[in-house]
């Protein structure tokens, strides 16, 4: 029987991202969860039906605490339209996604089980292409120079930047990630601009 008590259900699942984070993919067991979550053992079982069960609840709260909160949603908004500012905010996303390191890592164990997991797949493949789709309306409502394309592009990079950044991270120095992500900006923003200025 699979329990209801939603707030205990996303304590266990907050502790199996932080499990997943630690101990991988393998280390991530009820016991494990439990022990993190400091509740008795075959708490985790008695809320979720299967480890599947478990990976795909975790693919799925991972993303729901990485979203910007309402004060940084706000300030986007009301944010000038230059590359400038776009720096400045993919600054910030970095540096937010970073800061959720456990979350991350977590994630990042989550997409090579992925490879394996028919259920996880798709619901981490439901959660990217939400989260290209939002990231891609709220550029193009916010007047932000580039396209589609560049926001895609800019994506990519910059998450492999923060893979870096949490796996190792003496590969880069602090300076030289905000360097990173200033001429990603202005790189791949001006070449979508040249884009559609030579497409009119």
């Amino acid at each position: 029987m699979v329990r209801r008590n939603d707030q205990r259900r996303a304590a266990l699942v907050d502790a199996a991202i932080e499990v997943l984070a630690r101990e991988g993919a393998r280390g991530m067991t009820f016991r494990a969860v439990d022990a993190e979550a400091a509740v008795p053992v075959g708490t985790a079982s008695n809320y979720f039906a299967s480890r599947d069960d478990l990976f795909t609840q975790a693919g799925a709260r991972v993303y729901e605490r990485l979203q910007p909160d309402e004060a940084t949603i706000a300030r986007r908004r009301a944010a000038g339209g230059d590359r400038e500012t776009y720096t400045v905010l993919m600054r910030e996303l970095v540096g937010r996604v970073a800061g959720f390191r456990t979350g991350y890592l977590a994630l990042l164990e989550l997409r090579l089980e992925a490879t394996r997991r028919p259920d996880l797949r798709k619901v981490l493949t439901e959660r990217v292409r939400a989260d290209v789709e939002a990231n891609i309306a709220h550029h193009e409502a916010s007047g932000l120079p580039g396209d589609a394309l560049a926001v895609k592009l800019l994506m990519l990079t910059l998450n492999w930047l923060i893979v870096e950044q949490l796996t190792l991270p003496d590969v880069f120095s602090e300076a030289e990630r905000e360097e990173l992500v200033t001429a990603a900006v202005e790189r791949i923003v001006a070449a979508g601009q040249a884009a559609e200025q030579a497409a009119e």
